[in-house]
């Protein structure tokens, strides 16, 4: 069973729900296979920010409705029309949402089970780790439809995927399948749609095992490590390993390898 509390945030185009320490953010609009709308990102938004706040969510499983699509893209009915300076509002906006999903402090895995394009897959590269069904397409389509990703693609795909890589998908606008996605790096595995979801709480459970500072402080380190020199992310590595060093999961995880025994942590 799920649980919805009563004061969950009121989602429109979004399900959101809790179990055992995973929120579950599924998007649900499956009859335009889940583009994204302005709707949606707000949705996505309050859904996060519920996520980070709650003590007793650990990580988020993110998936969409339907067997069709993970996320197929922005919504272009809404992108005919938009203007120039709203436009850039937009962009930042979707940018702002998708780095609170980078940036939770708790894991975050893309349950991908479909197209994941533009948007979509934008997304999914904000997230920590990709598991992706075997039908699912990747892509930045973008530049066919006379623009730029404007979610973070040029930005993410880079670094993912290589420079060379990410300008051949974001200048062709071609569309990738899931197995060539994981050859690349852009997913961290591929399943059977049947497993999708059981391989993702199957992660989660494996982080859920460690020591919670010391996973925040790790997704710290890499997240804002990447954003600066080695030797300026050398110098947050050695911080945060000094704070994790002076935590109660650091005396539990060191006296029980010792004591030969299962670590039980307390996230303090």
């Amino acid at each position: 069973m799920m649980n919805s509390p009563a004061d969950a945030p009121a989602l429109e185009n979004v399900l959101y729900e809790k179990k055992e320490g995973i929120a579950y953010v599924t998007l649900n609009r499956p009859k335009v296979l889940n583009a994204l709308n302005q709707r949606t990102r707000q949705d996505l938004r309050a859904a996060f920010e519920d996520a980070r706040d709650d003590a007793t969510v650990r990580g988020v499983i993110l998936t969409g409705a339907g067997d069709k699509a993970f996320i197929a893209g922005a919504d272009v009915s809404e992108i005919a029309h938009i203007t120039a300076v709203d436009a850039e509002r937009s962009s930042r906006y979707g940018q702002d949402v998708l780095t609170l999903i980078e940036n939770l402090g708790k894991p975050v895995i893309a349950a991908v089970n479909g197209f994941a394009l533009g948007g979509g897959c934008e997304t999914a590269m904000a997230c920590t780790i990709r598991v992706a069904s075997e039908h699912s397409r990747f892509g930045q389509p973008e530049v066919t439809l006379g623009i730029i990703p404007g979610g973070g693609g040029t930005q993410r795909l880079p670094r993912l995927v290589g420079k060379g890589r990410a300008l051949q998908l974001i200048l062709s606008g071609a569309m990738i399948t899931a197995q060539e996605a994981y050859r690349i790096g852009l997913v961290n595995e591929v399943v059977p749609a049947t497993d999708l979801i059981p391989r993702a709480e199957a992660i989660l459970k494996q982080i859920f095992a460690n020591a919670p500072v010391a996973i925040r402080f790790s997704l710290e380190a890499v997240n804002r490590g990447l954003e600066t020199g080695q030797a300026e992310g050398m110098a947050l590595e050695a911080s945060l390993f000094g704070l994790c060093a002076g935590t109660e999961d650091k005396k539990e995880g060191t006296q029980a390898f010792l004591q030969k025994r299962a670590a039980t942590f307390k996230g303090r």
